[in-house]
């Protein structure tokens, strides 16, 4: 039974090689024309039109295309909307992990001033009992002066950012609360003469 095994094992092996083998025209020969593939009667092309006819949809077909035509505004409006979301979140991601490792390798001293700065941020919470606004003010403000403290530069920095902003909301709604008065207080008809008018 062994040499049985044997000798089978050794064809089928053979079989899984793969050899080159290269022709060449003799010598002597004569040239030969060669044939066009339209004279080769395996390729040969059926004289006549040939015709497209579709097939008439069956009742799972049509179904479908109403659900497919049904759904389309909402997987348009999905398709929208993760494109305009999909790169905020990868932002968003990004900042996460830049922030895990900047709290990985933090500089001596971070832990303690965030400690700070949140406890300052409790207080204010703690003093704020009552009234909405102060529960709005206080606690921001008493986090940020706690880390004015710690950090000067940047509050320098933030405070003049700030500032600007500030003055720019309070220049809109000064602008805004004027153009309401110029048309619900002062009408055409009710414009007095001043005294160096006619």
């Amino acid at each position: 039974m062994f040499k049985v095994i044997q000798r089978s094992v050794g064809p089928a092996s053979l079989s899984l090689l793969t050899f080159k083998v290269y022709a060449a025209p003799k010598k002597d020969s004569p040239p030969k024309n060669s044939v066009k593939v339209d004279e080769l009667s395996l390729y040969s092309v059926p004289e006549g039109q040939s015709k497209y006819v579709e097939e008439a949809r069956s009742q799972l077909e049509e179904s479908i295309s109403q659900l497919r035509h049904y759904c389309e505004p909402y997987t348009t409006w999905c398709q929208e909307t993760y494109s305009q979301t999909k790169p905020k979140m990868q932002n968003l991601v990004q900042w996460g992990l830049d922030s895990y490792d900047y709290l990985q390798n933090a500089p001596p001293g971070f832990f303690p001033r965030l400690g700070v700065i949140g406890f300052a941020g409790l207080i204010g919470l703690l003093l704020a009992r009552g009234s909405k606004i102060k529960k709005l003010v206080y606690p921001p403000g008493f986090m940020g002066l706690a880390a004015s403290l710690y950090y000067p530069q940047q509050a320098i920095v933030f405070a003049q950012v700030s500032g600007e902003r500030l003055y720019d909301w309070g220049l809109r709604g000064y602008i805004v609360i004027e153009d309401l008065w110029k048309e619900n207080f002062q009408k055409p008809g009710n414009v007095k003469n001043s005294p160096g008018t006619k």
